[in-house]
């Protein structure tokens, strides 16, 4: 009876109701913590930089980063009012993908405005969860695909200036500091490459830890604010101004749909590689509602949008536990990190060094991500013409400071287009996508809507195309059988002739 009960609540992991065991839920939740921890905070240590924050500041935007990751979560488990949430096993963050536009506001306008965008950024993504089905076209794999490439290849100064110590620090470019950077990125990328169970699934954590531990003999590990955070404290509600700046709104709405577009992919990916089907257009747009609310909700409290973990997606994959309460687990123990200034206060200690080595095979894996979306329709001409273009121009105007604040030049068009290279590489994207001829003008393939609309209609065709291929075989050997048969009939009948 005791196995009975054992296997049962087992088999409780694949399943999203039901509640297994603590015992097996444990395991299971803190390995996608330890697999998401870093990602969470890495992003806020790095505005905070940006916007020279001061620790107790730094402090509370990393707070806020884990309890909003843990709200967000909790609301893709079980959504609120039915409506804003998936239902989908899926683990949220705080975006990477956010990171470049972040710091063009956060450099020209400061953390107010980063925050006011924030807030107006929600809101359209809550309207693209409502008008999804009607756009989506809009966003094929070609552009889709354009856009993260570009965020990913816009990411690596960051994580250089991190490794060399950050820029403008005394010691920026020093030995020690890209001693302390490398061993990190390899210790990170030995346990994500050559590791197995928890090692490889928490490389980043690890790499991080080992990182800290090797700063310390060079002094560069500064405790004093671990001192004086207390044990408790809720984030703090309005903690700075919030100021709206029309340009800057418009840039971040930009990428708030660019990043929903990539969490639409990634939860194709879990829930196609966990439950064996689509997400519904109803689940897709809950999940778009609560990234939304969410990211509303983290603007009022001072913090950071969230989005959904790619490597997280990886874990539910490969291992098929999806149960609601292993996720909820996970994000309980994020809030309760969230709610310990002196936690929080720890994790401000981290090196520079650490963070821009441990963070640059991230960056590295949002670029291939995208490759890996652009390649689904096949590099065509016109896609190589669609996507060199659109990283040109994207790229090449956020490289070249003051090239659209020249005479006659409105501001607002440098602050939209100057400041990060997202914004016209996906509206040069859209534009060429939509004007260049199909490729074969003699097919009925629109490729300008691509094959697939999404990442996620990807996914759906090809196990549309299997189920055709294997109901056609059906038919076919249904049909083949009966021929047989007929003519061992009529070779029966002539022979009793």
């Amino acid at each position: 009876m005791a196995e009975m009960d054992s296997g049962r609540a087992s088999s409780l992991l694949f399943t999203r109701r039901g509640m297994p065991r603590l015992a097996e839920i444990l395991p299971c939740a803190l390995q996608h913590v330890l697999a998401s921890f870093a990602g969470v905070i890495a992003p806020a240590i790095i505005i905070a930089g940006v916007c020279n924050f001061t620790e107790e500041q730094e402090t509370a935007i990393i707070q806020v980063a884990l309890i909003l990751s843990a709200i967000d979560t909790i609301l893709q488990q079980f959504p609120l009012f039915g409506k804003i949430g998936s239902g989908l096993p899926i683990l949220t963050g705080v975006s990477f993908a956010f990171l470049p536009a972040f710091q063009a506001v956060g450099i020209e306008f400061g953390f107010e405005t980063l925050l006011g965008a924030e807030l107006v950024g929600g809101a359209v993504a809550i309207l693209f969860g409502m008008l999804y089905p009607k756009v989506k076209w809009l966003f094929p794999s070609l552009v889709t695909g354009t856009v993260i490439f570009t965020i990913g290849v816009s990411l690596y100064p960051t994580a250089i200036k991190y490794l060399a110590g950050g820029q403008g620090t005394e010691n920026f470019g020093s030995v020690q500091n890209w001693i302390v950077g490398l061993i990190t990125f390899a210790v990170v990328f030995g346990f994500s490459n050559f590791g197995h169970g928890i090692l490889k699934l928490g490389g980043i954590f690890f790499g991080m830890l080992v990182g800290v531990l090797i700063s310390l003999p060079f002094g560069m590990v500064n405790a004093s604010g671990v001192v004086s955070a207390g044990w408790f404290a809720p984030p703090e509600l309005f903690p700075f101004k919030i100021v709206f700046n029309p340009a800057a709104c418009l840039t971040l709405a930009v990428v708030y749909v660019m990043v929903n577009v990539q969490l639409i992919g990634d939860l194709s990916a879990a829930t196609m590689g966990s439950m064996n089907r689509m997400p519904t257009e109803k689940e897709l747009g809950g999940a778009l509602k609560a990234q939304g609310l969410v990211s509303m909700l983290s603007s009022v409290f001072g913090g950071l949008p969230t989005s959904a973990f790619g490597q997280n997606v990886g874990i539910i994959v490969s291992t098929r536990v999806i149960n609601r309460w292993v996720f909820a687990t996970a994000s309980l123990v994020f809030a309760a990190a969230g709610l310990m200034p002196k936690l929080s206060a720890v994790l401000t200690m981290i090196p520079q060094p650490v963070i821009g080595g441990a963070t640059i095979s991230v960056f590295g894996t949002i670029t291939l991500n995208g490759i890996r979306i652009l390649v689904k329709d096949g590099l065509t001409p016109r896609a190589c013409t669609v996507f060199g273009i659109s990283v040109a121009f994207g790229l090449g105007i956020a490289e070249v400071s003051g090239s659209l604040m020249g005479p006659g030049m409105p501001d607002w068009i440098n602050t939209i287009f100057g400041t990060s290279a997202i914004t016209p590489c996906a509206i040069m994207a859209i534009i060429l996508n939509n004007v260049l001829p199909p490729e074969n003008p003699y097919t009925n393939v629109d490729l300008r809507r691509g094959t697939g609309s999404t990442e996620a209609e990807e996914i759906e065709n090809g196990v549309e195309a299997e189920s055709a291929g294997a109901s056609a075989g059906n038919d076919s050997s249904a049909s083949a059988d009966s021929e047989t048969h007929k003519i061992q009939s009529e070779g029966q009948s002539q022979g009793n002739q």
